[in-house]
């Protein structure tokens, strides 16, 4: 029995969650309290799928220090949003071992507004 099931051919799952806010991510700094809801998530519902993945495309075509993620990425293709959190992206195999090996690197920019938990 095979662990992965492939929902189509050279496609890529993003496993996207709400962006913490700026002053989660840096240790030592001190919230407000009490804390106010972040908008992205309020927003997150509003997106349609295409809208997310033109902003995925944007975030990731700005990286002049890494050409085979950003060559990669122009070569991908909206494939769907599933369930408000997943963005499936289709392209050729090579694009997404590209994508894959960027975020094992921590080279891939979610969209705005989010925070990518894994890719599958």
């Amino acid at each position: 029995m095979e662990k992965f099931l492939q929902i189509a051919p050279h496609s890529l799952a993003i496993v996207l969650g709400p962006a913490d806010s700026p002053a989660e991510e840096k240790p030592g700094t001190v919230q407000p309290s009490p804390p106010v809801p972040t908008q992205p998530r309020q927003l997150a519902r509003h997106h349609i799928g295409y809208e997310i993945f033109a902003d995925f495309k944007a975030e990731n075509m700005q990286h002049f220090w890494n050409k085979k993620v950003t060559a990669a990425v122009a070569e991908t293709f909206f494939l769907g949003w599933i369930d408000e959190q997943v963005l499936l992206i289709q392209g050729k195999e090579e694009h997404l071992e590209a994508l894959r090996e960027g975020w094992t690197r921590r080279a891939l920019r979610p969209p705005s507004g989010f925070q990518i938990r894994c890719l599958g």
